[in-house]
């Protein structure tokens, strides 16, 4: 489904992708981990067309996104969705008209039609008559879940989530992980999951790659990545401040 091949960008001086290679299968969930700076926000930016590499390519469903015009990128972009970090709610608009947006402006639908669908999508994650309220009126939580419910709006076949447990407590995380996992199921979609959350990551992952200085150095199911005899994966899936992986002030 995805494929990113040789892929290296800088900024400046600052090389953050060196080479990195990522194969991504029809139906999977992928989890890229890595710690924070470690690039794995600009792959994900490459993943969708965001940004244009210094060196490799990325192919979705077999055809090479990196030397498209805006036409081309936008047609590539209708199968993607995304969950935002911070959820990027627009805080002028209402709940449906949130996750509608892309529905009102590119597919031009009604807007009875289009709270109609949104709707549908808040009822999928678990928020049922809140179509009215304000992002300013949400928790945390419920950001990330009308987040998911814009991020399927569009019926993608890609979703991509970004550290999607971030600044969420326990039980709410593990909420975030189920819905992520009954969305694979339900919509049958690939997904791609940025996080350092380990627990997130054993949980949702079908496989599990390693971004470390700015290439995957390792690749394999939850249980091969616990296993690994890596030191630097193994470092930091433990979490530990000893070992191969510098702490940086």
């Amino acid at each position: 489904m995805i494929e990113v091949s040789g892929l290296s960008k800088s900024f400046g001086k600052k090389q953050v992708l060196r080479g990195a290679n990522l194969r991504v299968e029809r139906g999977e969930s992928m989890v890229v981990i890595g710690g924070s700076g470690s690039g794995k926000s600009v792959l994900i930016k490459h993943i969708i067309g965001l940004l244009k590499p210094d060196e490799g390519r990325v192919s979705v469903e077999g055809k090479d996104i990196t030397g498209l015009d805006e036409k081309g990128l936008y047609e590539v972009r209708r199968k993607f969705g995304m969950l935002f970090q911070g959820a990027a709610l627009f805080d002028s608009l209402n709940v449906w008209e949130n996750v509608s947006f892309v529905l009102l402006r590119d597919k031009h639908m009604s807007r009875s039609d289009a709270r109609r669908v949104a709707t549908e999508k808040l009822k999928m994650v678990g928020l049922a008559g809140v179509e009215d309220l304000m992002p300013s009126e949400l928790s945390g939580g419920m950001k990330k879940r009308v987040g998911l419910a814009r991020a399927i709006a569009y019926e993608p076949e890609i979703l991509l989530y970004d550290e999607p447990t971030t600044g969420l407590d326990p039980i709410m995380a593990d909420a975030i992980n189920d819905l992520i996992i009954e969305m694979k199921r339900e919509l049958s979609v690939t997904s791609i999951t940025i996080t350092h959350d380990m627990h997130s990551a054993y949980k949702i992952a079908d496989r599990i790659s390693m971004l470390y200085l700015g290439e995957i150095i390792e690749t394999g199911t939850p249980e091969q990545i616990k296993n690994t005899g890596n030191p630097i994966v193994r470092q930091f899936i433990s979490g530990s401040a000893v070992g191969p992986i510098k702490v940086i002030d």
